[in-house]
């Protein structure tokens, strides 16, 4: 069974910056793309992230210009850059991948808290 494992969420202050990392393990195919989805309190689940093995990516207007995901097959790992952070990123961040190309992501990590204080 797929396994993701995030880490480096914590506590920041406004403005500042914080890297988030996931491991994937257990992976007997192909994970085509990966991804970060973050849940906060009273919102909805956003996906931020996404990145296709070739090295496409995609973000929706709330985090474009200031998170930048990107991979290391090699080691499995997949990253998101977060920087300029506001107390309206405050939520649990999800590592999320899929073996296929289209469709929802089908393997969830436990998640990761990130408060951004002002």
């Amino acid at each position: 069974q797929v396994q993701l494992v995030e880490s480096g969420g914590g506590l920041v202050q406004a403005g500042g910056s914080l890297r988030l990392s996931c491991v994937a393990s257990g992976v007997i195919v192909s994970l085509n793309r990966m991804g970060w989805y973050r849940q906060a309190p009273g919102k909805q689940r956003e996906l931020v992230a996404g990145i296709f093995r070739g090295g496409t990516t995609n973000y929706p207007d709330s985090v474009k210009g200031r998170f930048t995901i990107s991979r290391d097959i090699a080691k499995s790992t997949v990253y998101l850059q977060m920087n300029s952070l506001q107390s309206e990123d405050t939520a649990v961040y999800y590592c999320v991948a899929s073996p296929a190309w289209v469709g929802p992501y089908n393997y969830w990590g436990q998640g990761t808290q990130v408060t951004v204080s002002s």
